[in-house]
């Protein structure tokens, strides 16, 4: 069984040839991370094997993919990049990786919070533009912190922030349990928190799950943080929420478009602290990333 990592960058390259083991399936790395979607045959190549990085792999495309029966994706994400249920009746199974970046996601969640609450790139910015800028920040220390869904980034937000003396609370659309945690209704988690961050994946039943409503719901001057997916905000509630005060500051590493283009509304608004989807960027995760990609290769090319 072959395999094609399609879309790889240098340090993921560099990083899935030194995993590389006697033995193992035979595995190509085509080194760009700038192809288009419809590159994918032409990549492939009749290799049964796609590890992808964020390549869209649109149905259409992949009925052209001959001989492609498994899609490693390189997180949890895969539904903004391709519809698995479809490619699943072409008789193409999409393999997720969870948990590999736990620690990097929850930490640049906390970075994202506490850069809200102090209004550290607002103050830059002006500053390089020759302002000096001075404003109250939010203390967080006893404040509430919810979070929306609660896997294992949420688990590790929620000792980082106990540690610093927040409350935290969550609302999981399944029943769970952790220490130190609070598991409340969302109505109850939305009016309460001082900071709200999400933690949902992204499908049919969350896309666009907080919705206008909900974020009138929350509590007046709240900061948000979306280390999640886009698509699970009302963008144009939101940008509403931010401008009336309602939202007191938002810290995004997501977006509807990415790259986001220079010109997007978001990048207008002073009270939004941007990052650029580089929540899970670090050696760490990046290394945990491909060694769980190649388990998958090795398993699917034993079957």
């Amino acid at each position: 069984m072959r395999g094609v990592f399609i879309d790889a960058n240098d340090s993921l390259a560099e990083i899935f040839e030194r995993q590389r083991k006697p033995g193992d399936p035979e595995m190509r790395v085509h080194l760009d991370p700038d192809i288009k979607p419809e590159d994918w045959p032409a990549i492939l190549d009749g290799a049964e094997i796609g590890v992808v990085d964020h390549t869209a792999l649109p149905t259409e495309v992949a009925k052209q993919c001959k001989g492609l029966k498994h899609v490693v994706f390189l997180g949890t994400g895969a539904r903004s990049y391709m519809n698995p249920e479809e490619l699943a009746e072409l008789g193409i199974t999409v393999h997720l990786i969870k948990g590999y970046g736990d620690t990097a996601v929850a930490e640049a969640a906390i970075a994202l919070m506490w850069a809200s609450a102090r209004g550290i790139a607002q103050m830059d910015r002006e500053m390089r533009a020759g302002n000096w800028l001075r404003d109250d920040g939010m203390q967080l220390t006893g404040k509430t912190l919810g979070l929306i869904g609660f896997g294992g980034i949420a688990a590790e937000v929620a000792r980082i922030a106990s540690g610093s003396g927040m409350t935290v609370i969550a609302w999981n659309r399944s029943p769970k349990s952790h220490p130190g945690v609070e598991f409340v209704s969302l109505d109850q988690l939305l009016a309460t928190s001082h900071v709200v961050s999400l933690h949902l994946l992204l499908n049919d039943e969350t896309r666009g799950f907080l919705s206008r409503e909900r974020i009138a719901q929350m509590r007046k001057g709240v900061i948000f943080v979306n280390t999640a997916r886009a698509a699970i905000v009302d963008e144009v509630a939101m940008i509403d929420a931010l401008r009336s005060g309602q939202i007191r500051h938002a810290g995004l590493d997501v977006f509807n478009t990415e790259p986001l283009p220079g010109d997007h509304v978001l990048t207008t608004i002073p009270n939004v602290t941007l990052s650029a989807h580089s929540a899970f960027r670090t050696p760490e995760a990046s290394e945990n990333l491909i060694h769980a990609a190649w388990e998958h290769c090795r398993r699917v090319a034993k079957k």
